[in-house]
């Protein structure tokens, strides 16, 4: 069984918005959880501040906390992080949208009305990237349940979303004629205080470098430093190569409706990760 941990980043007035999974299996969640709480720990003993929650927004820009911790070592302190998510084997699946294109086609009455926030436009999107990846293993191995940050204005609407899935969707994994929708899903999605829960916080993290690196290779918004845009770069890089894989979530062959509608408002430097 699977466990999938989710946040977001961008739902306010950014230009895009991005939704980051962090996939773990059940048995390794004890060694998982003791090495977040070591993080938190040192950055805890390196700002001379109780740290219980790692917000990204603030750690990046040296705020909260965080003020007076040098930008290198902040920089440092991330590397390791994304190199800590390589070294326990845990994947991540991804979401992202352009919110200018997609607000301009919701005008168009054919659109989706169930996707009419770009939370949930994304939040389906990883559940059915996720239900693509894993419904091919045995034994119940693909089997996942999803926890993402508290997020009151969603979570009734998802839940229904998630427990009646709209017809069109199906296309986007294959269902078969006897197949139950969404049938790797457990129950519906979970919502949890990120306080709570460390690999939300890391989704959070995730989600905020990956936002970045998008805004910055499409040109909707500046670098704040000289190398920002090549640090992201690998620090995004590192990311991608532990996806569940860029075919089950932005296909480039082979996509069918329900593929497009998720790739056509997604940006590109995501898309081609």
């Amino acid at each position: 069984m699977k466990f999938c941990y989710c946040d977001e980043s961008g739902t306010g007035d950014e230009p895009v918005a991005t939704m980051v999974g962090v996939v773990a299996d059940g048995h390794r969640m004890h060694l998982t959880k003791e090495d977040w709480a070591t993080l938190l720990r040192e950055l805890s003993i390196l700002t001379g501040r109780t740290i219980v929650e790692l917000h990204a927004r603030e750690f990046y820009a040296g705020n909260g906390p965080f003020r007076g911790v040098e930008g290198k070592t902040r920089a440092q302190i991330i590397s390791a992080i994304f190199g800590w998510l390589r070294d326990r084997k845990h994947q991540v699946v991804y979401a992202s949208v352009v919110k200018g294109r997609y607000f301009e086609a919701m005008k168009d009455p054919n659109f989706p009305d169930e996707l009419n926030t770009p939370w949930r436009f994304m939040g389906l999107h990883l559940v059915l990237a996720m239900q693509k990846r894993w419904q091919r293993e045995g034994k119940n191995k693909g089997n996942t349940v999803f926890i993402f940050d508290n997020e009151e204005n969603e979570k009734m609407r998802f839940s229904d979303l998630i427990r009646r899935p709209p017809a069109w969707s199906d296309e986007y994994y294959g269902r078969k004629v006897k197949q139950k929708q969404l049938d790797q899903v457990i129950d519906i999605p979970y919502f949890g205080d990120s306080k709570e829960v460390s690999l939300i916080q890391f989704a959070d993290l995730a989600a905020f470098f990956l936002r970045r690196y998008a805004e910055i290779k499409e040109g909707l918004t500046q670098p704040k430093y000289p190398d920002e845009e090549e640090r992201l770069t690998q620090w995004v890089t590192e990311l991608a190569r532990c996806s569940i894989g860029r075919g089950c979530i932005y296909p480039k062959i082979g996509r069918g409706t329900a593929d497009a509608l998720f790739n056509d408002f997604a940006p590109a430097a995501i898309r081609d990760l």
